[in-house]
């Protein structure tokens, strides 16, 4: 087993959450105390188990066969600290980086080979050192790989290209290509697209920091849907306009995207070829979104206020405990069922939940250096 780097924040690297903060609660002596401080031992709570040795493993994507999981180790939203992709084993419980920067720690060159560069053409090559995660999404392709998305903050904006092959004892991650991010774009989440595009996420414009922050609390739209097609770029995807625009996913058709609408509270349908709302759900301060073996989408919910994520974003080492729930979504009729409400030890700020078969839920945390593995009844 390799061991993963353990979990480090650099509070400077938030100042414009800070100074949003400060904008929010207009300077309050104590607003900005969380109410689920820092967790630094790392012990099983009732039900739930602490997998420990991770960095805010942020986003979650199952591949098939259901024993491996492809983690998203975010480093930060302004690039300049490290994140890193790794591969857990979901049966042992053993896990190993896979991907760091410019390097595959698992061998292979970089892009070029069978099926040549993936993505834009244009991409000016591999990431950098400061390669930072986000969201992410698993796609099968001819054969036994696989296509990995992932957005990248780290030197550059931009939705990256990995493919993804079984190996012993780990599958492999290869960067195959990158689609460079249109200007002041500021993604979160990535999904695939049938026929080789994606749907990706931009939260607010990139720069606009507390501001940006502000007008999504009071509503404003600040965001939307980017798609991506092979020769075609980005296009703006109409009706998906909303308030810091967060996890995103698709329904197995094509037809209805699913959008958390992160600052107003909702969880949004909407007819992919037409942007008419469909329907919506109330969910508060979605995060990602992911399919559930039910066929319901699973919401990663956080109900901490903004002096809790705060809190979250100041950690140095060990966990945030801000209260999160995880909500089932059914996709037809939008109706929502909370199947896990957590706060404190062993982790909070939950941002993914993964069904791992079995009413077993792998969660993910945006500050933590862990993550949860729970049995909900289903």
């Amino acid at each position: 087993m390799k061991t993963i780097r353990p979990f480090i924040r650099e509070g400077r690297r938030w100042r414009w959450l800070r100074a949003g903060c400060a904008a929010f609660l207009w300077g309050a002596a104590t607003a900005c105390a969380p109410s689920h401080p820092q967790i630094v031992e790392c012990r099983d709570a009732e039900q739930i188990r602490a997998l420990c040795g991770f960095q805010n493993p942020e986003d979650l994507a199952l591949l098939p066969g259901g024993q491996e999981v492809v983690i998203s180790q975010f480093g930060s939203m302004d690039g300049t600290r490290a994140g890193n992709l790794a591969i857990f084993d979901a049966q042992s419980e053993d896990s190993a980086i896979a991907y760091v920067g410019s390097a595959s720690s698992t061998g292979g060159g970089e892009g070029g080979g069978e099926g040549g560069v993936w993505g834009d053409p244009t991409c000016p090559g591999p990431p950098s050192a400061l390669f930072s995660p986000h969201g992410i999404d698993l796609d099968a392709l001819p054969g036994s790989s696989l296509r990995l998305l992932v957005v990248n903050h780290g030197s550059r904006e931009a939705v990256e290209f990995f493919e993804v092959r079984p190996g012993t004892p780990f599958s492999t991650i290869r960067w195959r290509g990158c689609a460079p991010a249109p200007k002041d774009a500021f993604f979160n989440d990535v999904v695939h697209l049938p026929g080789g595009g994606f749907l990706v996420t931009h939260m607010m414009p990139r720069g606009s920091g507390a501001w940006g922050l502000l007008k999504a609390a009071a509503g404003v739209d600040t965001g939307n849907v980017y798609a991506w097609q092979p020769g075609g770029g980005y296009t703006v995807v109409q009706g998906t306009s909303a308030p810091f625009p967060n996890g995103i996913e698709l329904s197995p058709d094509g037809r209805h995207i699913y959008l958390n609408a992160y600052s107003s509270g909702e969880v949004l349908k909407i007819d992919r070829a037409s942007g008419e709302l469909l329907g919506s759900a109330q969910v508060e301060s979605p995060d990602n979104v992911t399919w559930g073996s039910d066929g319901r989408l699973l919401v990663a919910s956080h109900r901490g206020g903004l002096s809790d994520q705060l809190g979250c974003m100041e950690l140095e080492h060990g966990a945030c405990g801000m209260e999160f729930a995880i909500v089932a979504v059914d996709p037809l009729t939008m109706e929502t069922e909370t199947l896990l409400l957590q706060a404190g030890p062993p982790m909070g700020a939950g941002t993914v939940a993964l069904d791992l078969g079995g009413g077993d839920l792998l969660i993910g945390s945006f500050a933590s250096d862990r993550m949860l593995r729970t049995r909900v009844p289903r």
